[in-house]
């Protein structure tokens, strides 16, 4: 379950033994770090990965320079979702934003799971479904909402994702991921932390009210992690973590560049 303290990924948790034997036919579990690409844009791509901790960013890039995330990956999900769509590369970039273990497949032994198992086929085409409505979600975050409305949105999804309490990140890191400059990134702290949802101490960002955090991001957050627990049946929204106000550690914020 998602808010179990035991990394795993749920959608290999949700599989079927037989499935999760053919999936992990040459599978191997790796280490993820900071800033490791995934995915290049334009260049074929030969695994999937399935984290079991730490968050992957999917960032879409414009030809001057101009670039934001438009989804999150966690313990929920899987990358490489164009070898679904028999896609063997992306125009996005896919890297680590989080640390954390995961396990790495072939596209090739991906794929052949997929063609002998309707239960797997149906699974990830569910989950496929759950990711594009978080992509929906970010573009409607991006487009209506405030930068601390999406920043308060971004600390709720990475508590649903991390597995673990302490997360490492700086200021340019969560311009990037909100679309704004940094000293907005900045502000939007401020703001935060003077509605009592959040508290920063040397560098630790403390979610104070989670609960208030939820009701200020208002519809931008919730949509995506329901369908995620109607369709796979995973509770999406219960962070690992201690949700007592008092106790929930979601971001360590480092003022230095990545």
């Amino acid at each position: 379950m998602f808010g179990s303290n035991s990394p795993q990924n749920l959608l290999i948790a949700a599989m079927r033994d037989e499935d999760v034997r053919a999936l992990l036919e040459q599978s191997e579990t790796v280490e993820l770090s900071v800033n490791d690409n995934i995915e290049q844009p334009n260049v074929p791509f030969e695994h999937v990965y399935f984290p079991a901790g730490g968050v992957v960013s999917v960032v879409v890039s414009a030809p001057d320079g101009k670039r934001i995330e438009a989804g999150v990956i966690g313990r929920e999900g899987m990358t490489g979702f164009s070898a679904v769509q028999a896609a063997d590369q992306s125009p996005h970039q896919t890297f680590v934003q989080m640390k954390g273990a995961a396990t790495r497949v072939k596209v090739g032994t991906f794929r052949r799971a997929l063609d002998h198992s309707s239960h797997l086929r149906q699974l990830i085409g569910r989950y496929g479904h759950t990711f594009n409505t978080q992509i929906a979600y970010t573009a409607l975050a991006n487009g209506k909402a405030t930068v601390e409305e999406r920043l308060g949105r971004w600390l709720l999804m990475c508590q649903d994702r991390i597995g673990k309490p302490d997360l490492a990140l700086t200021h340019e890191f969560l311009a990037l991921m909100l679309g704004t400059r940094r000293p907005g990134v900045t502000d939007a702290l401020h703001m935060l932390e003077g509605k009592h949802l959040i508290k920063s101490t040397r560098g630790i960002c403390l979610v104070t009210d989670r609960q208030g955090l939820i009701d200020l991001v208002g519809g931008i957050y919730g949509v995506p992690e329901a369908e995620y627990d109607r369709l796979i049946g995973t509770e999406f929204d219960q962070a690992v973590v201690n949700t007592r106000s008092d106790q929930v550690v979601v971001a360590r914020i480092d003022r230095s560049p990545i």
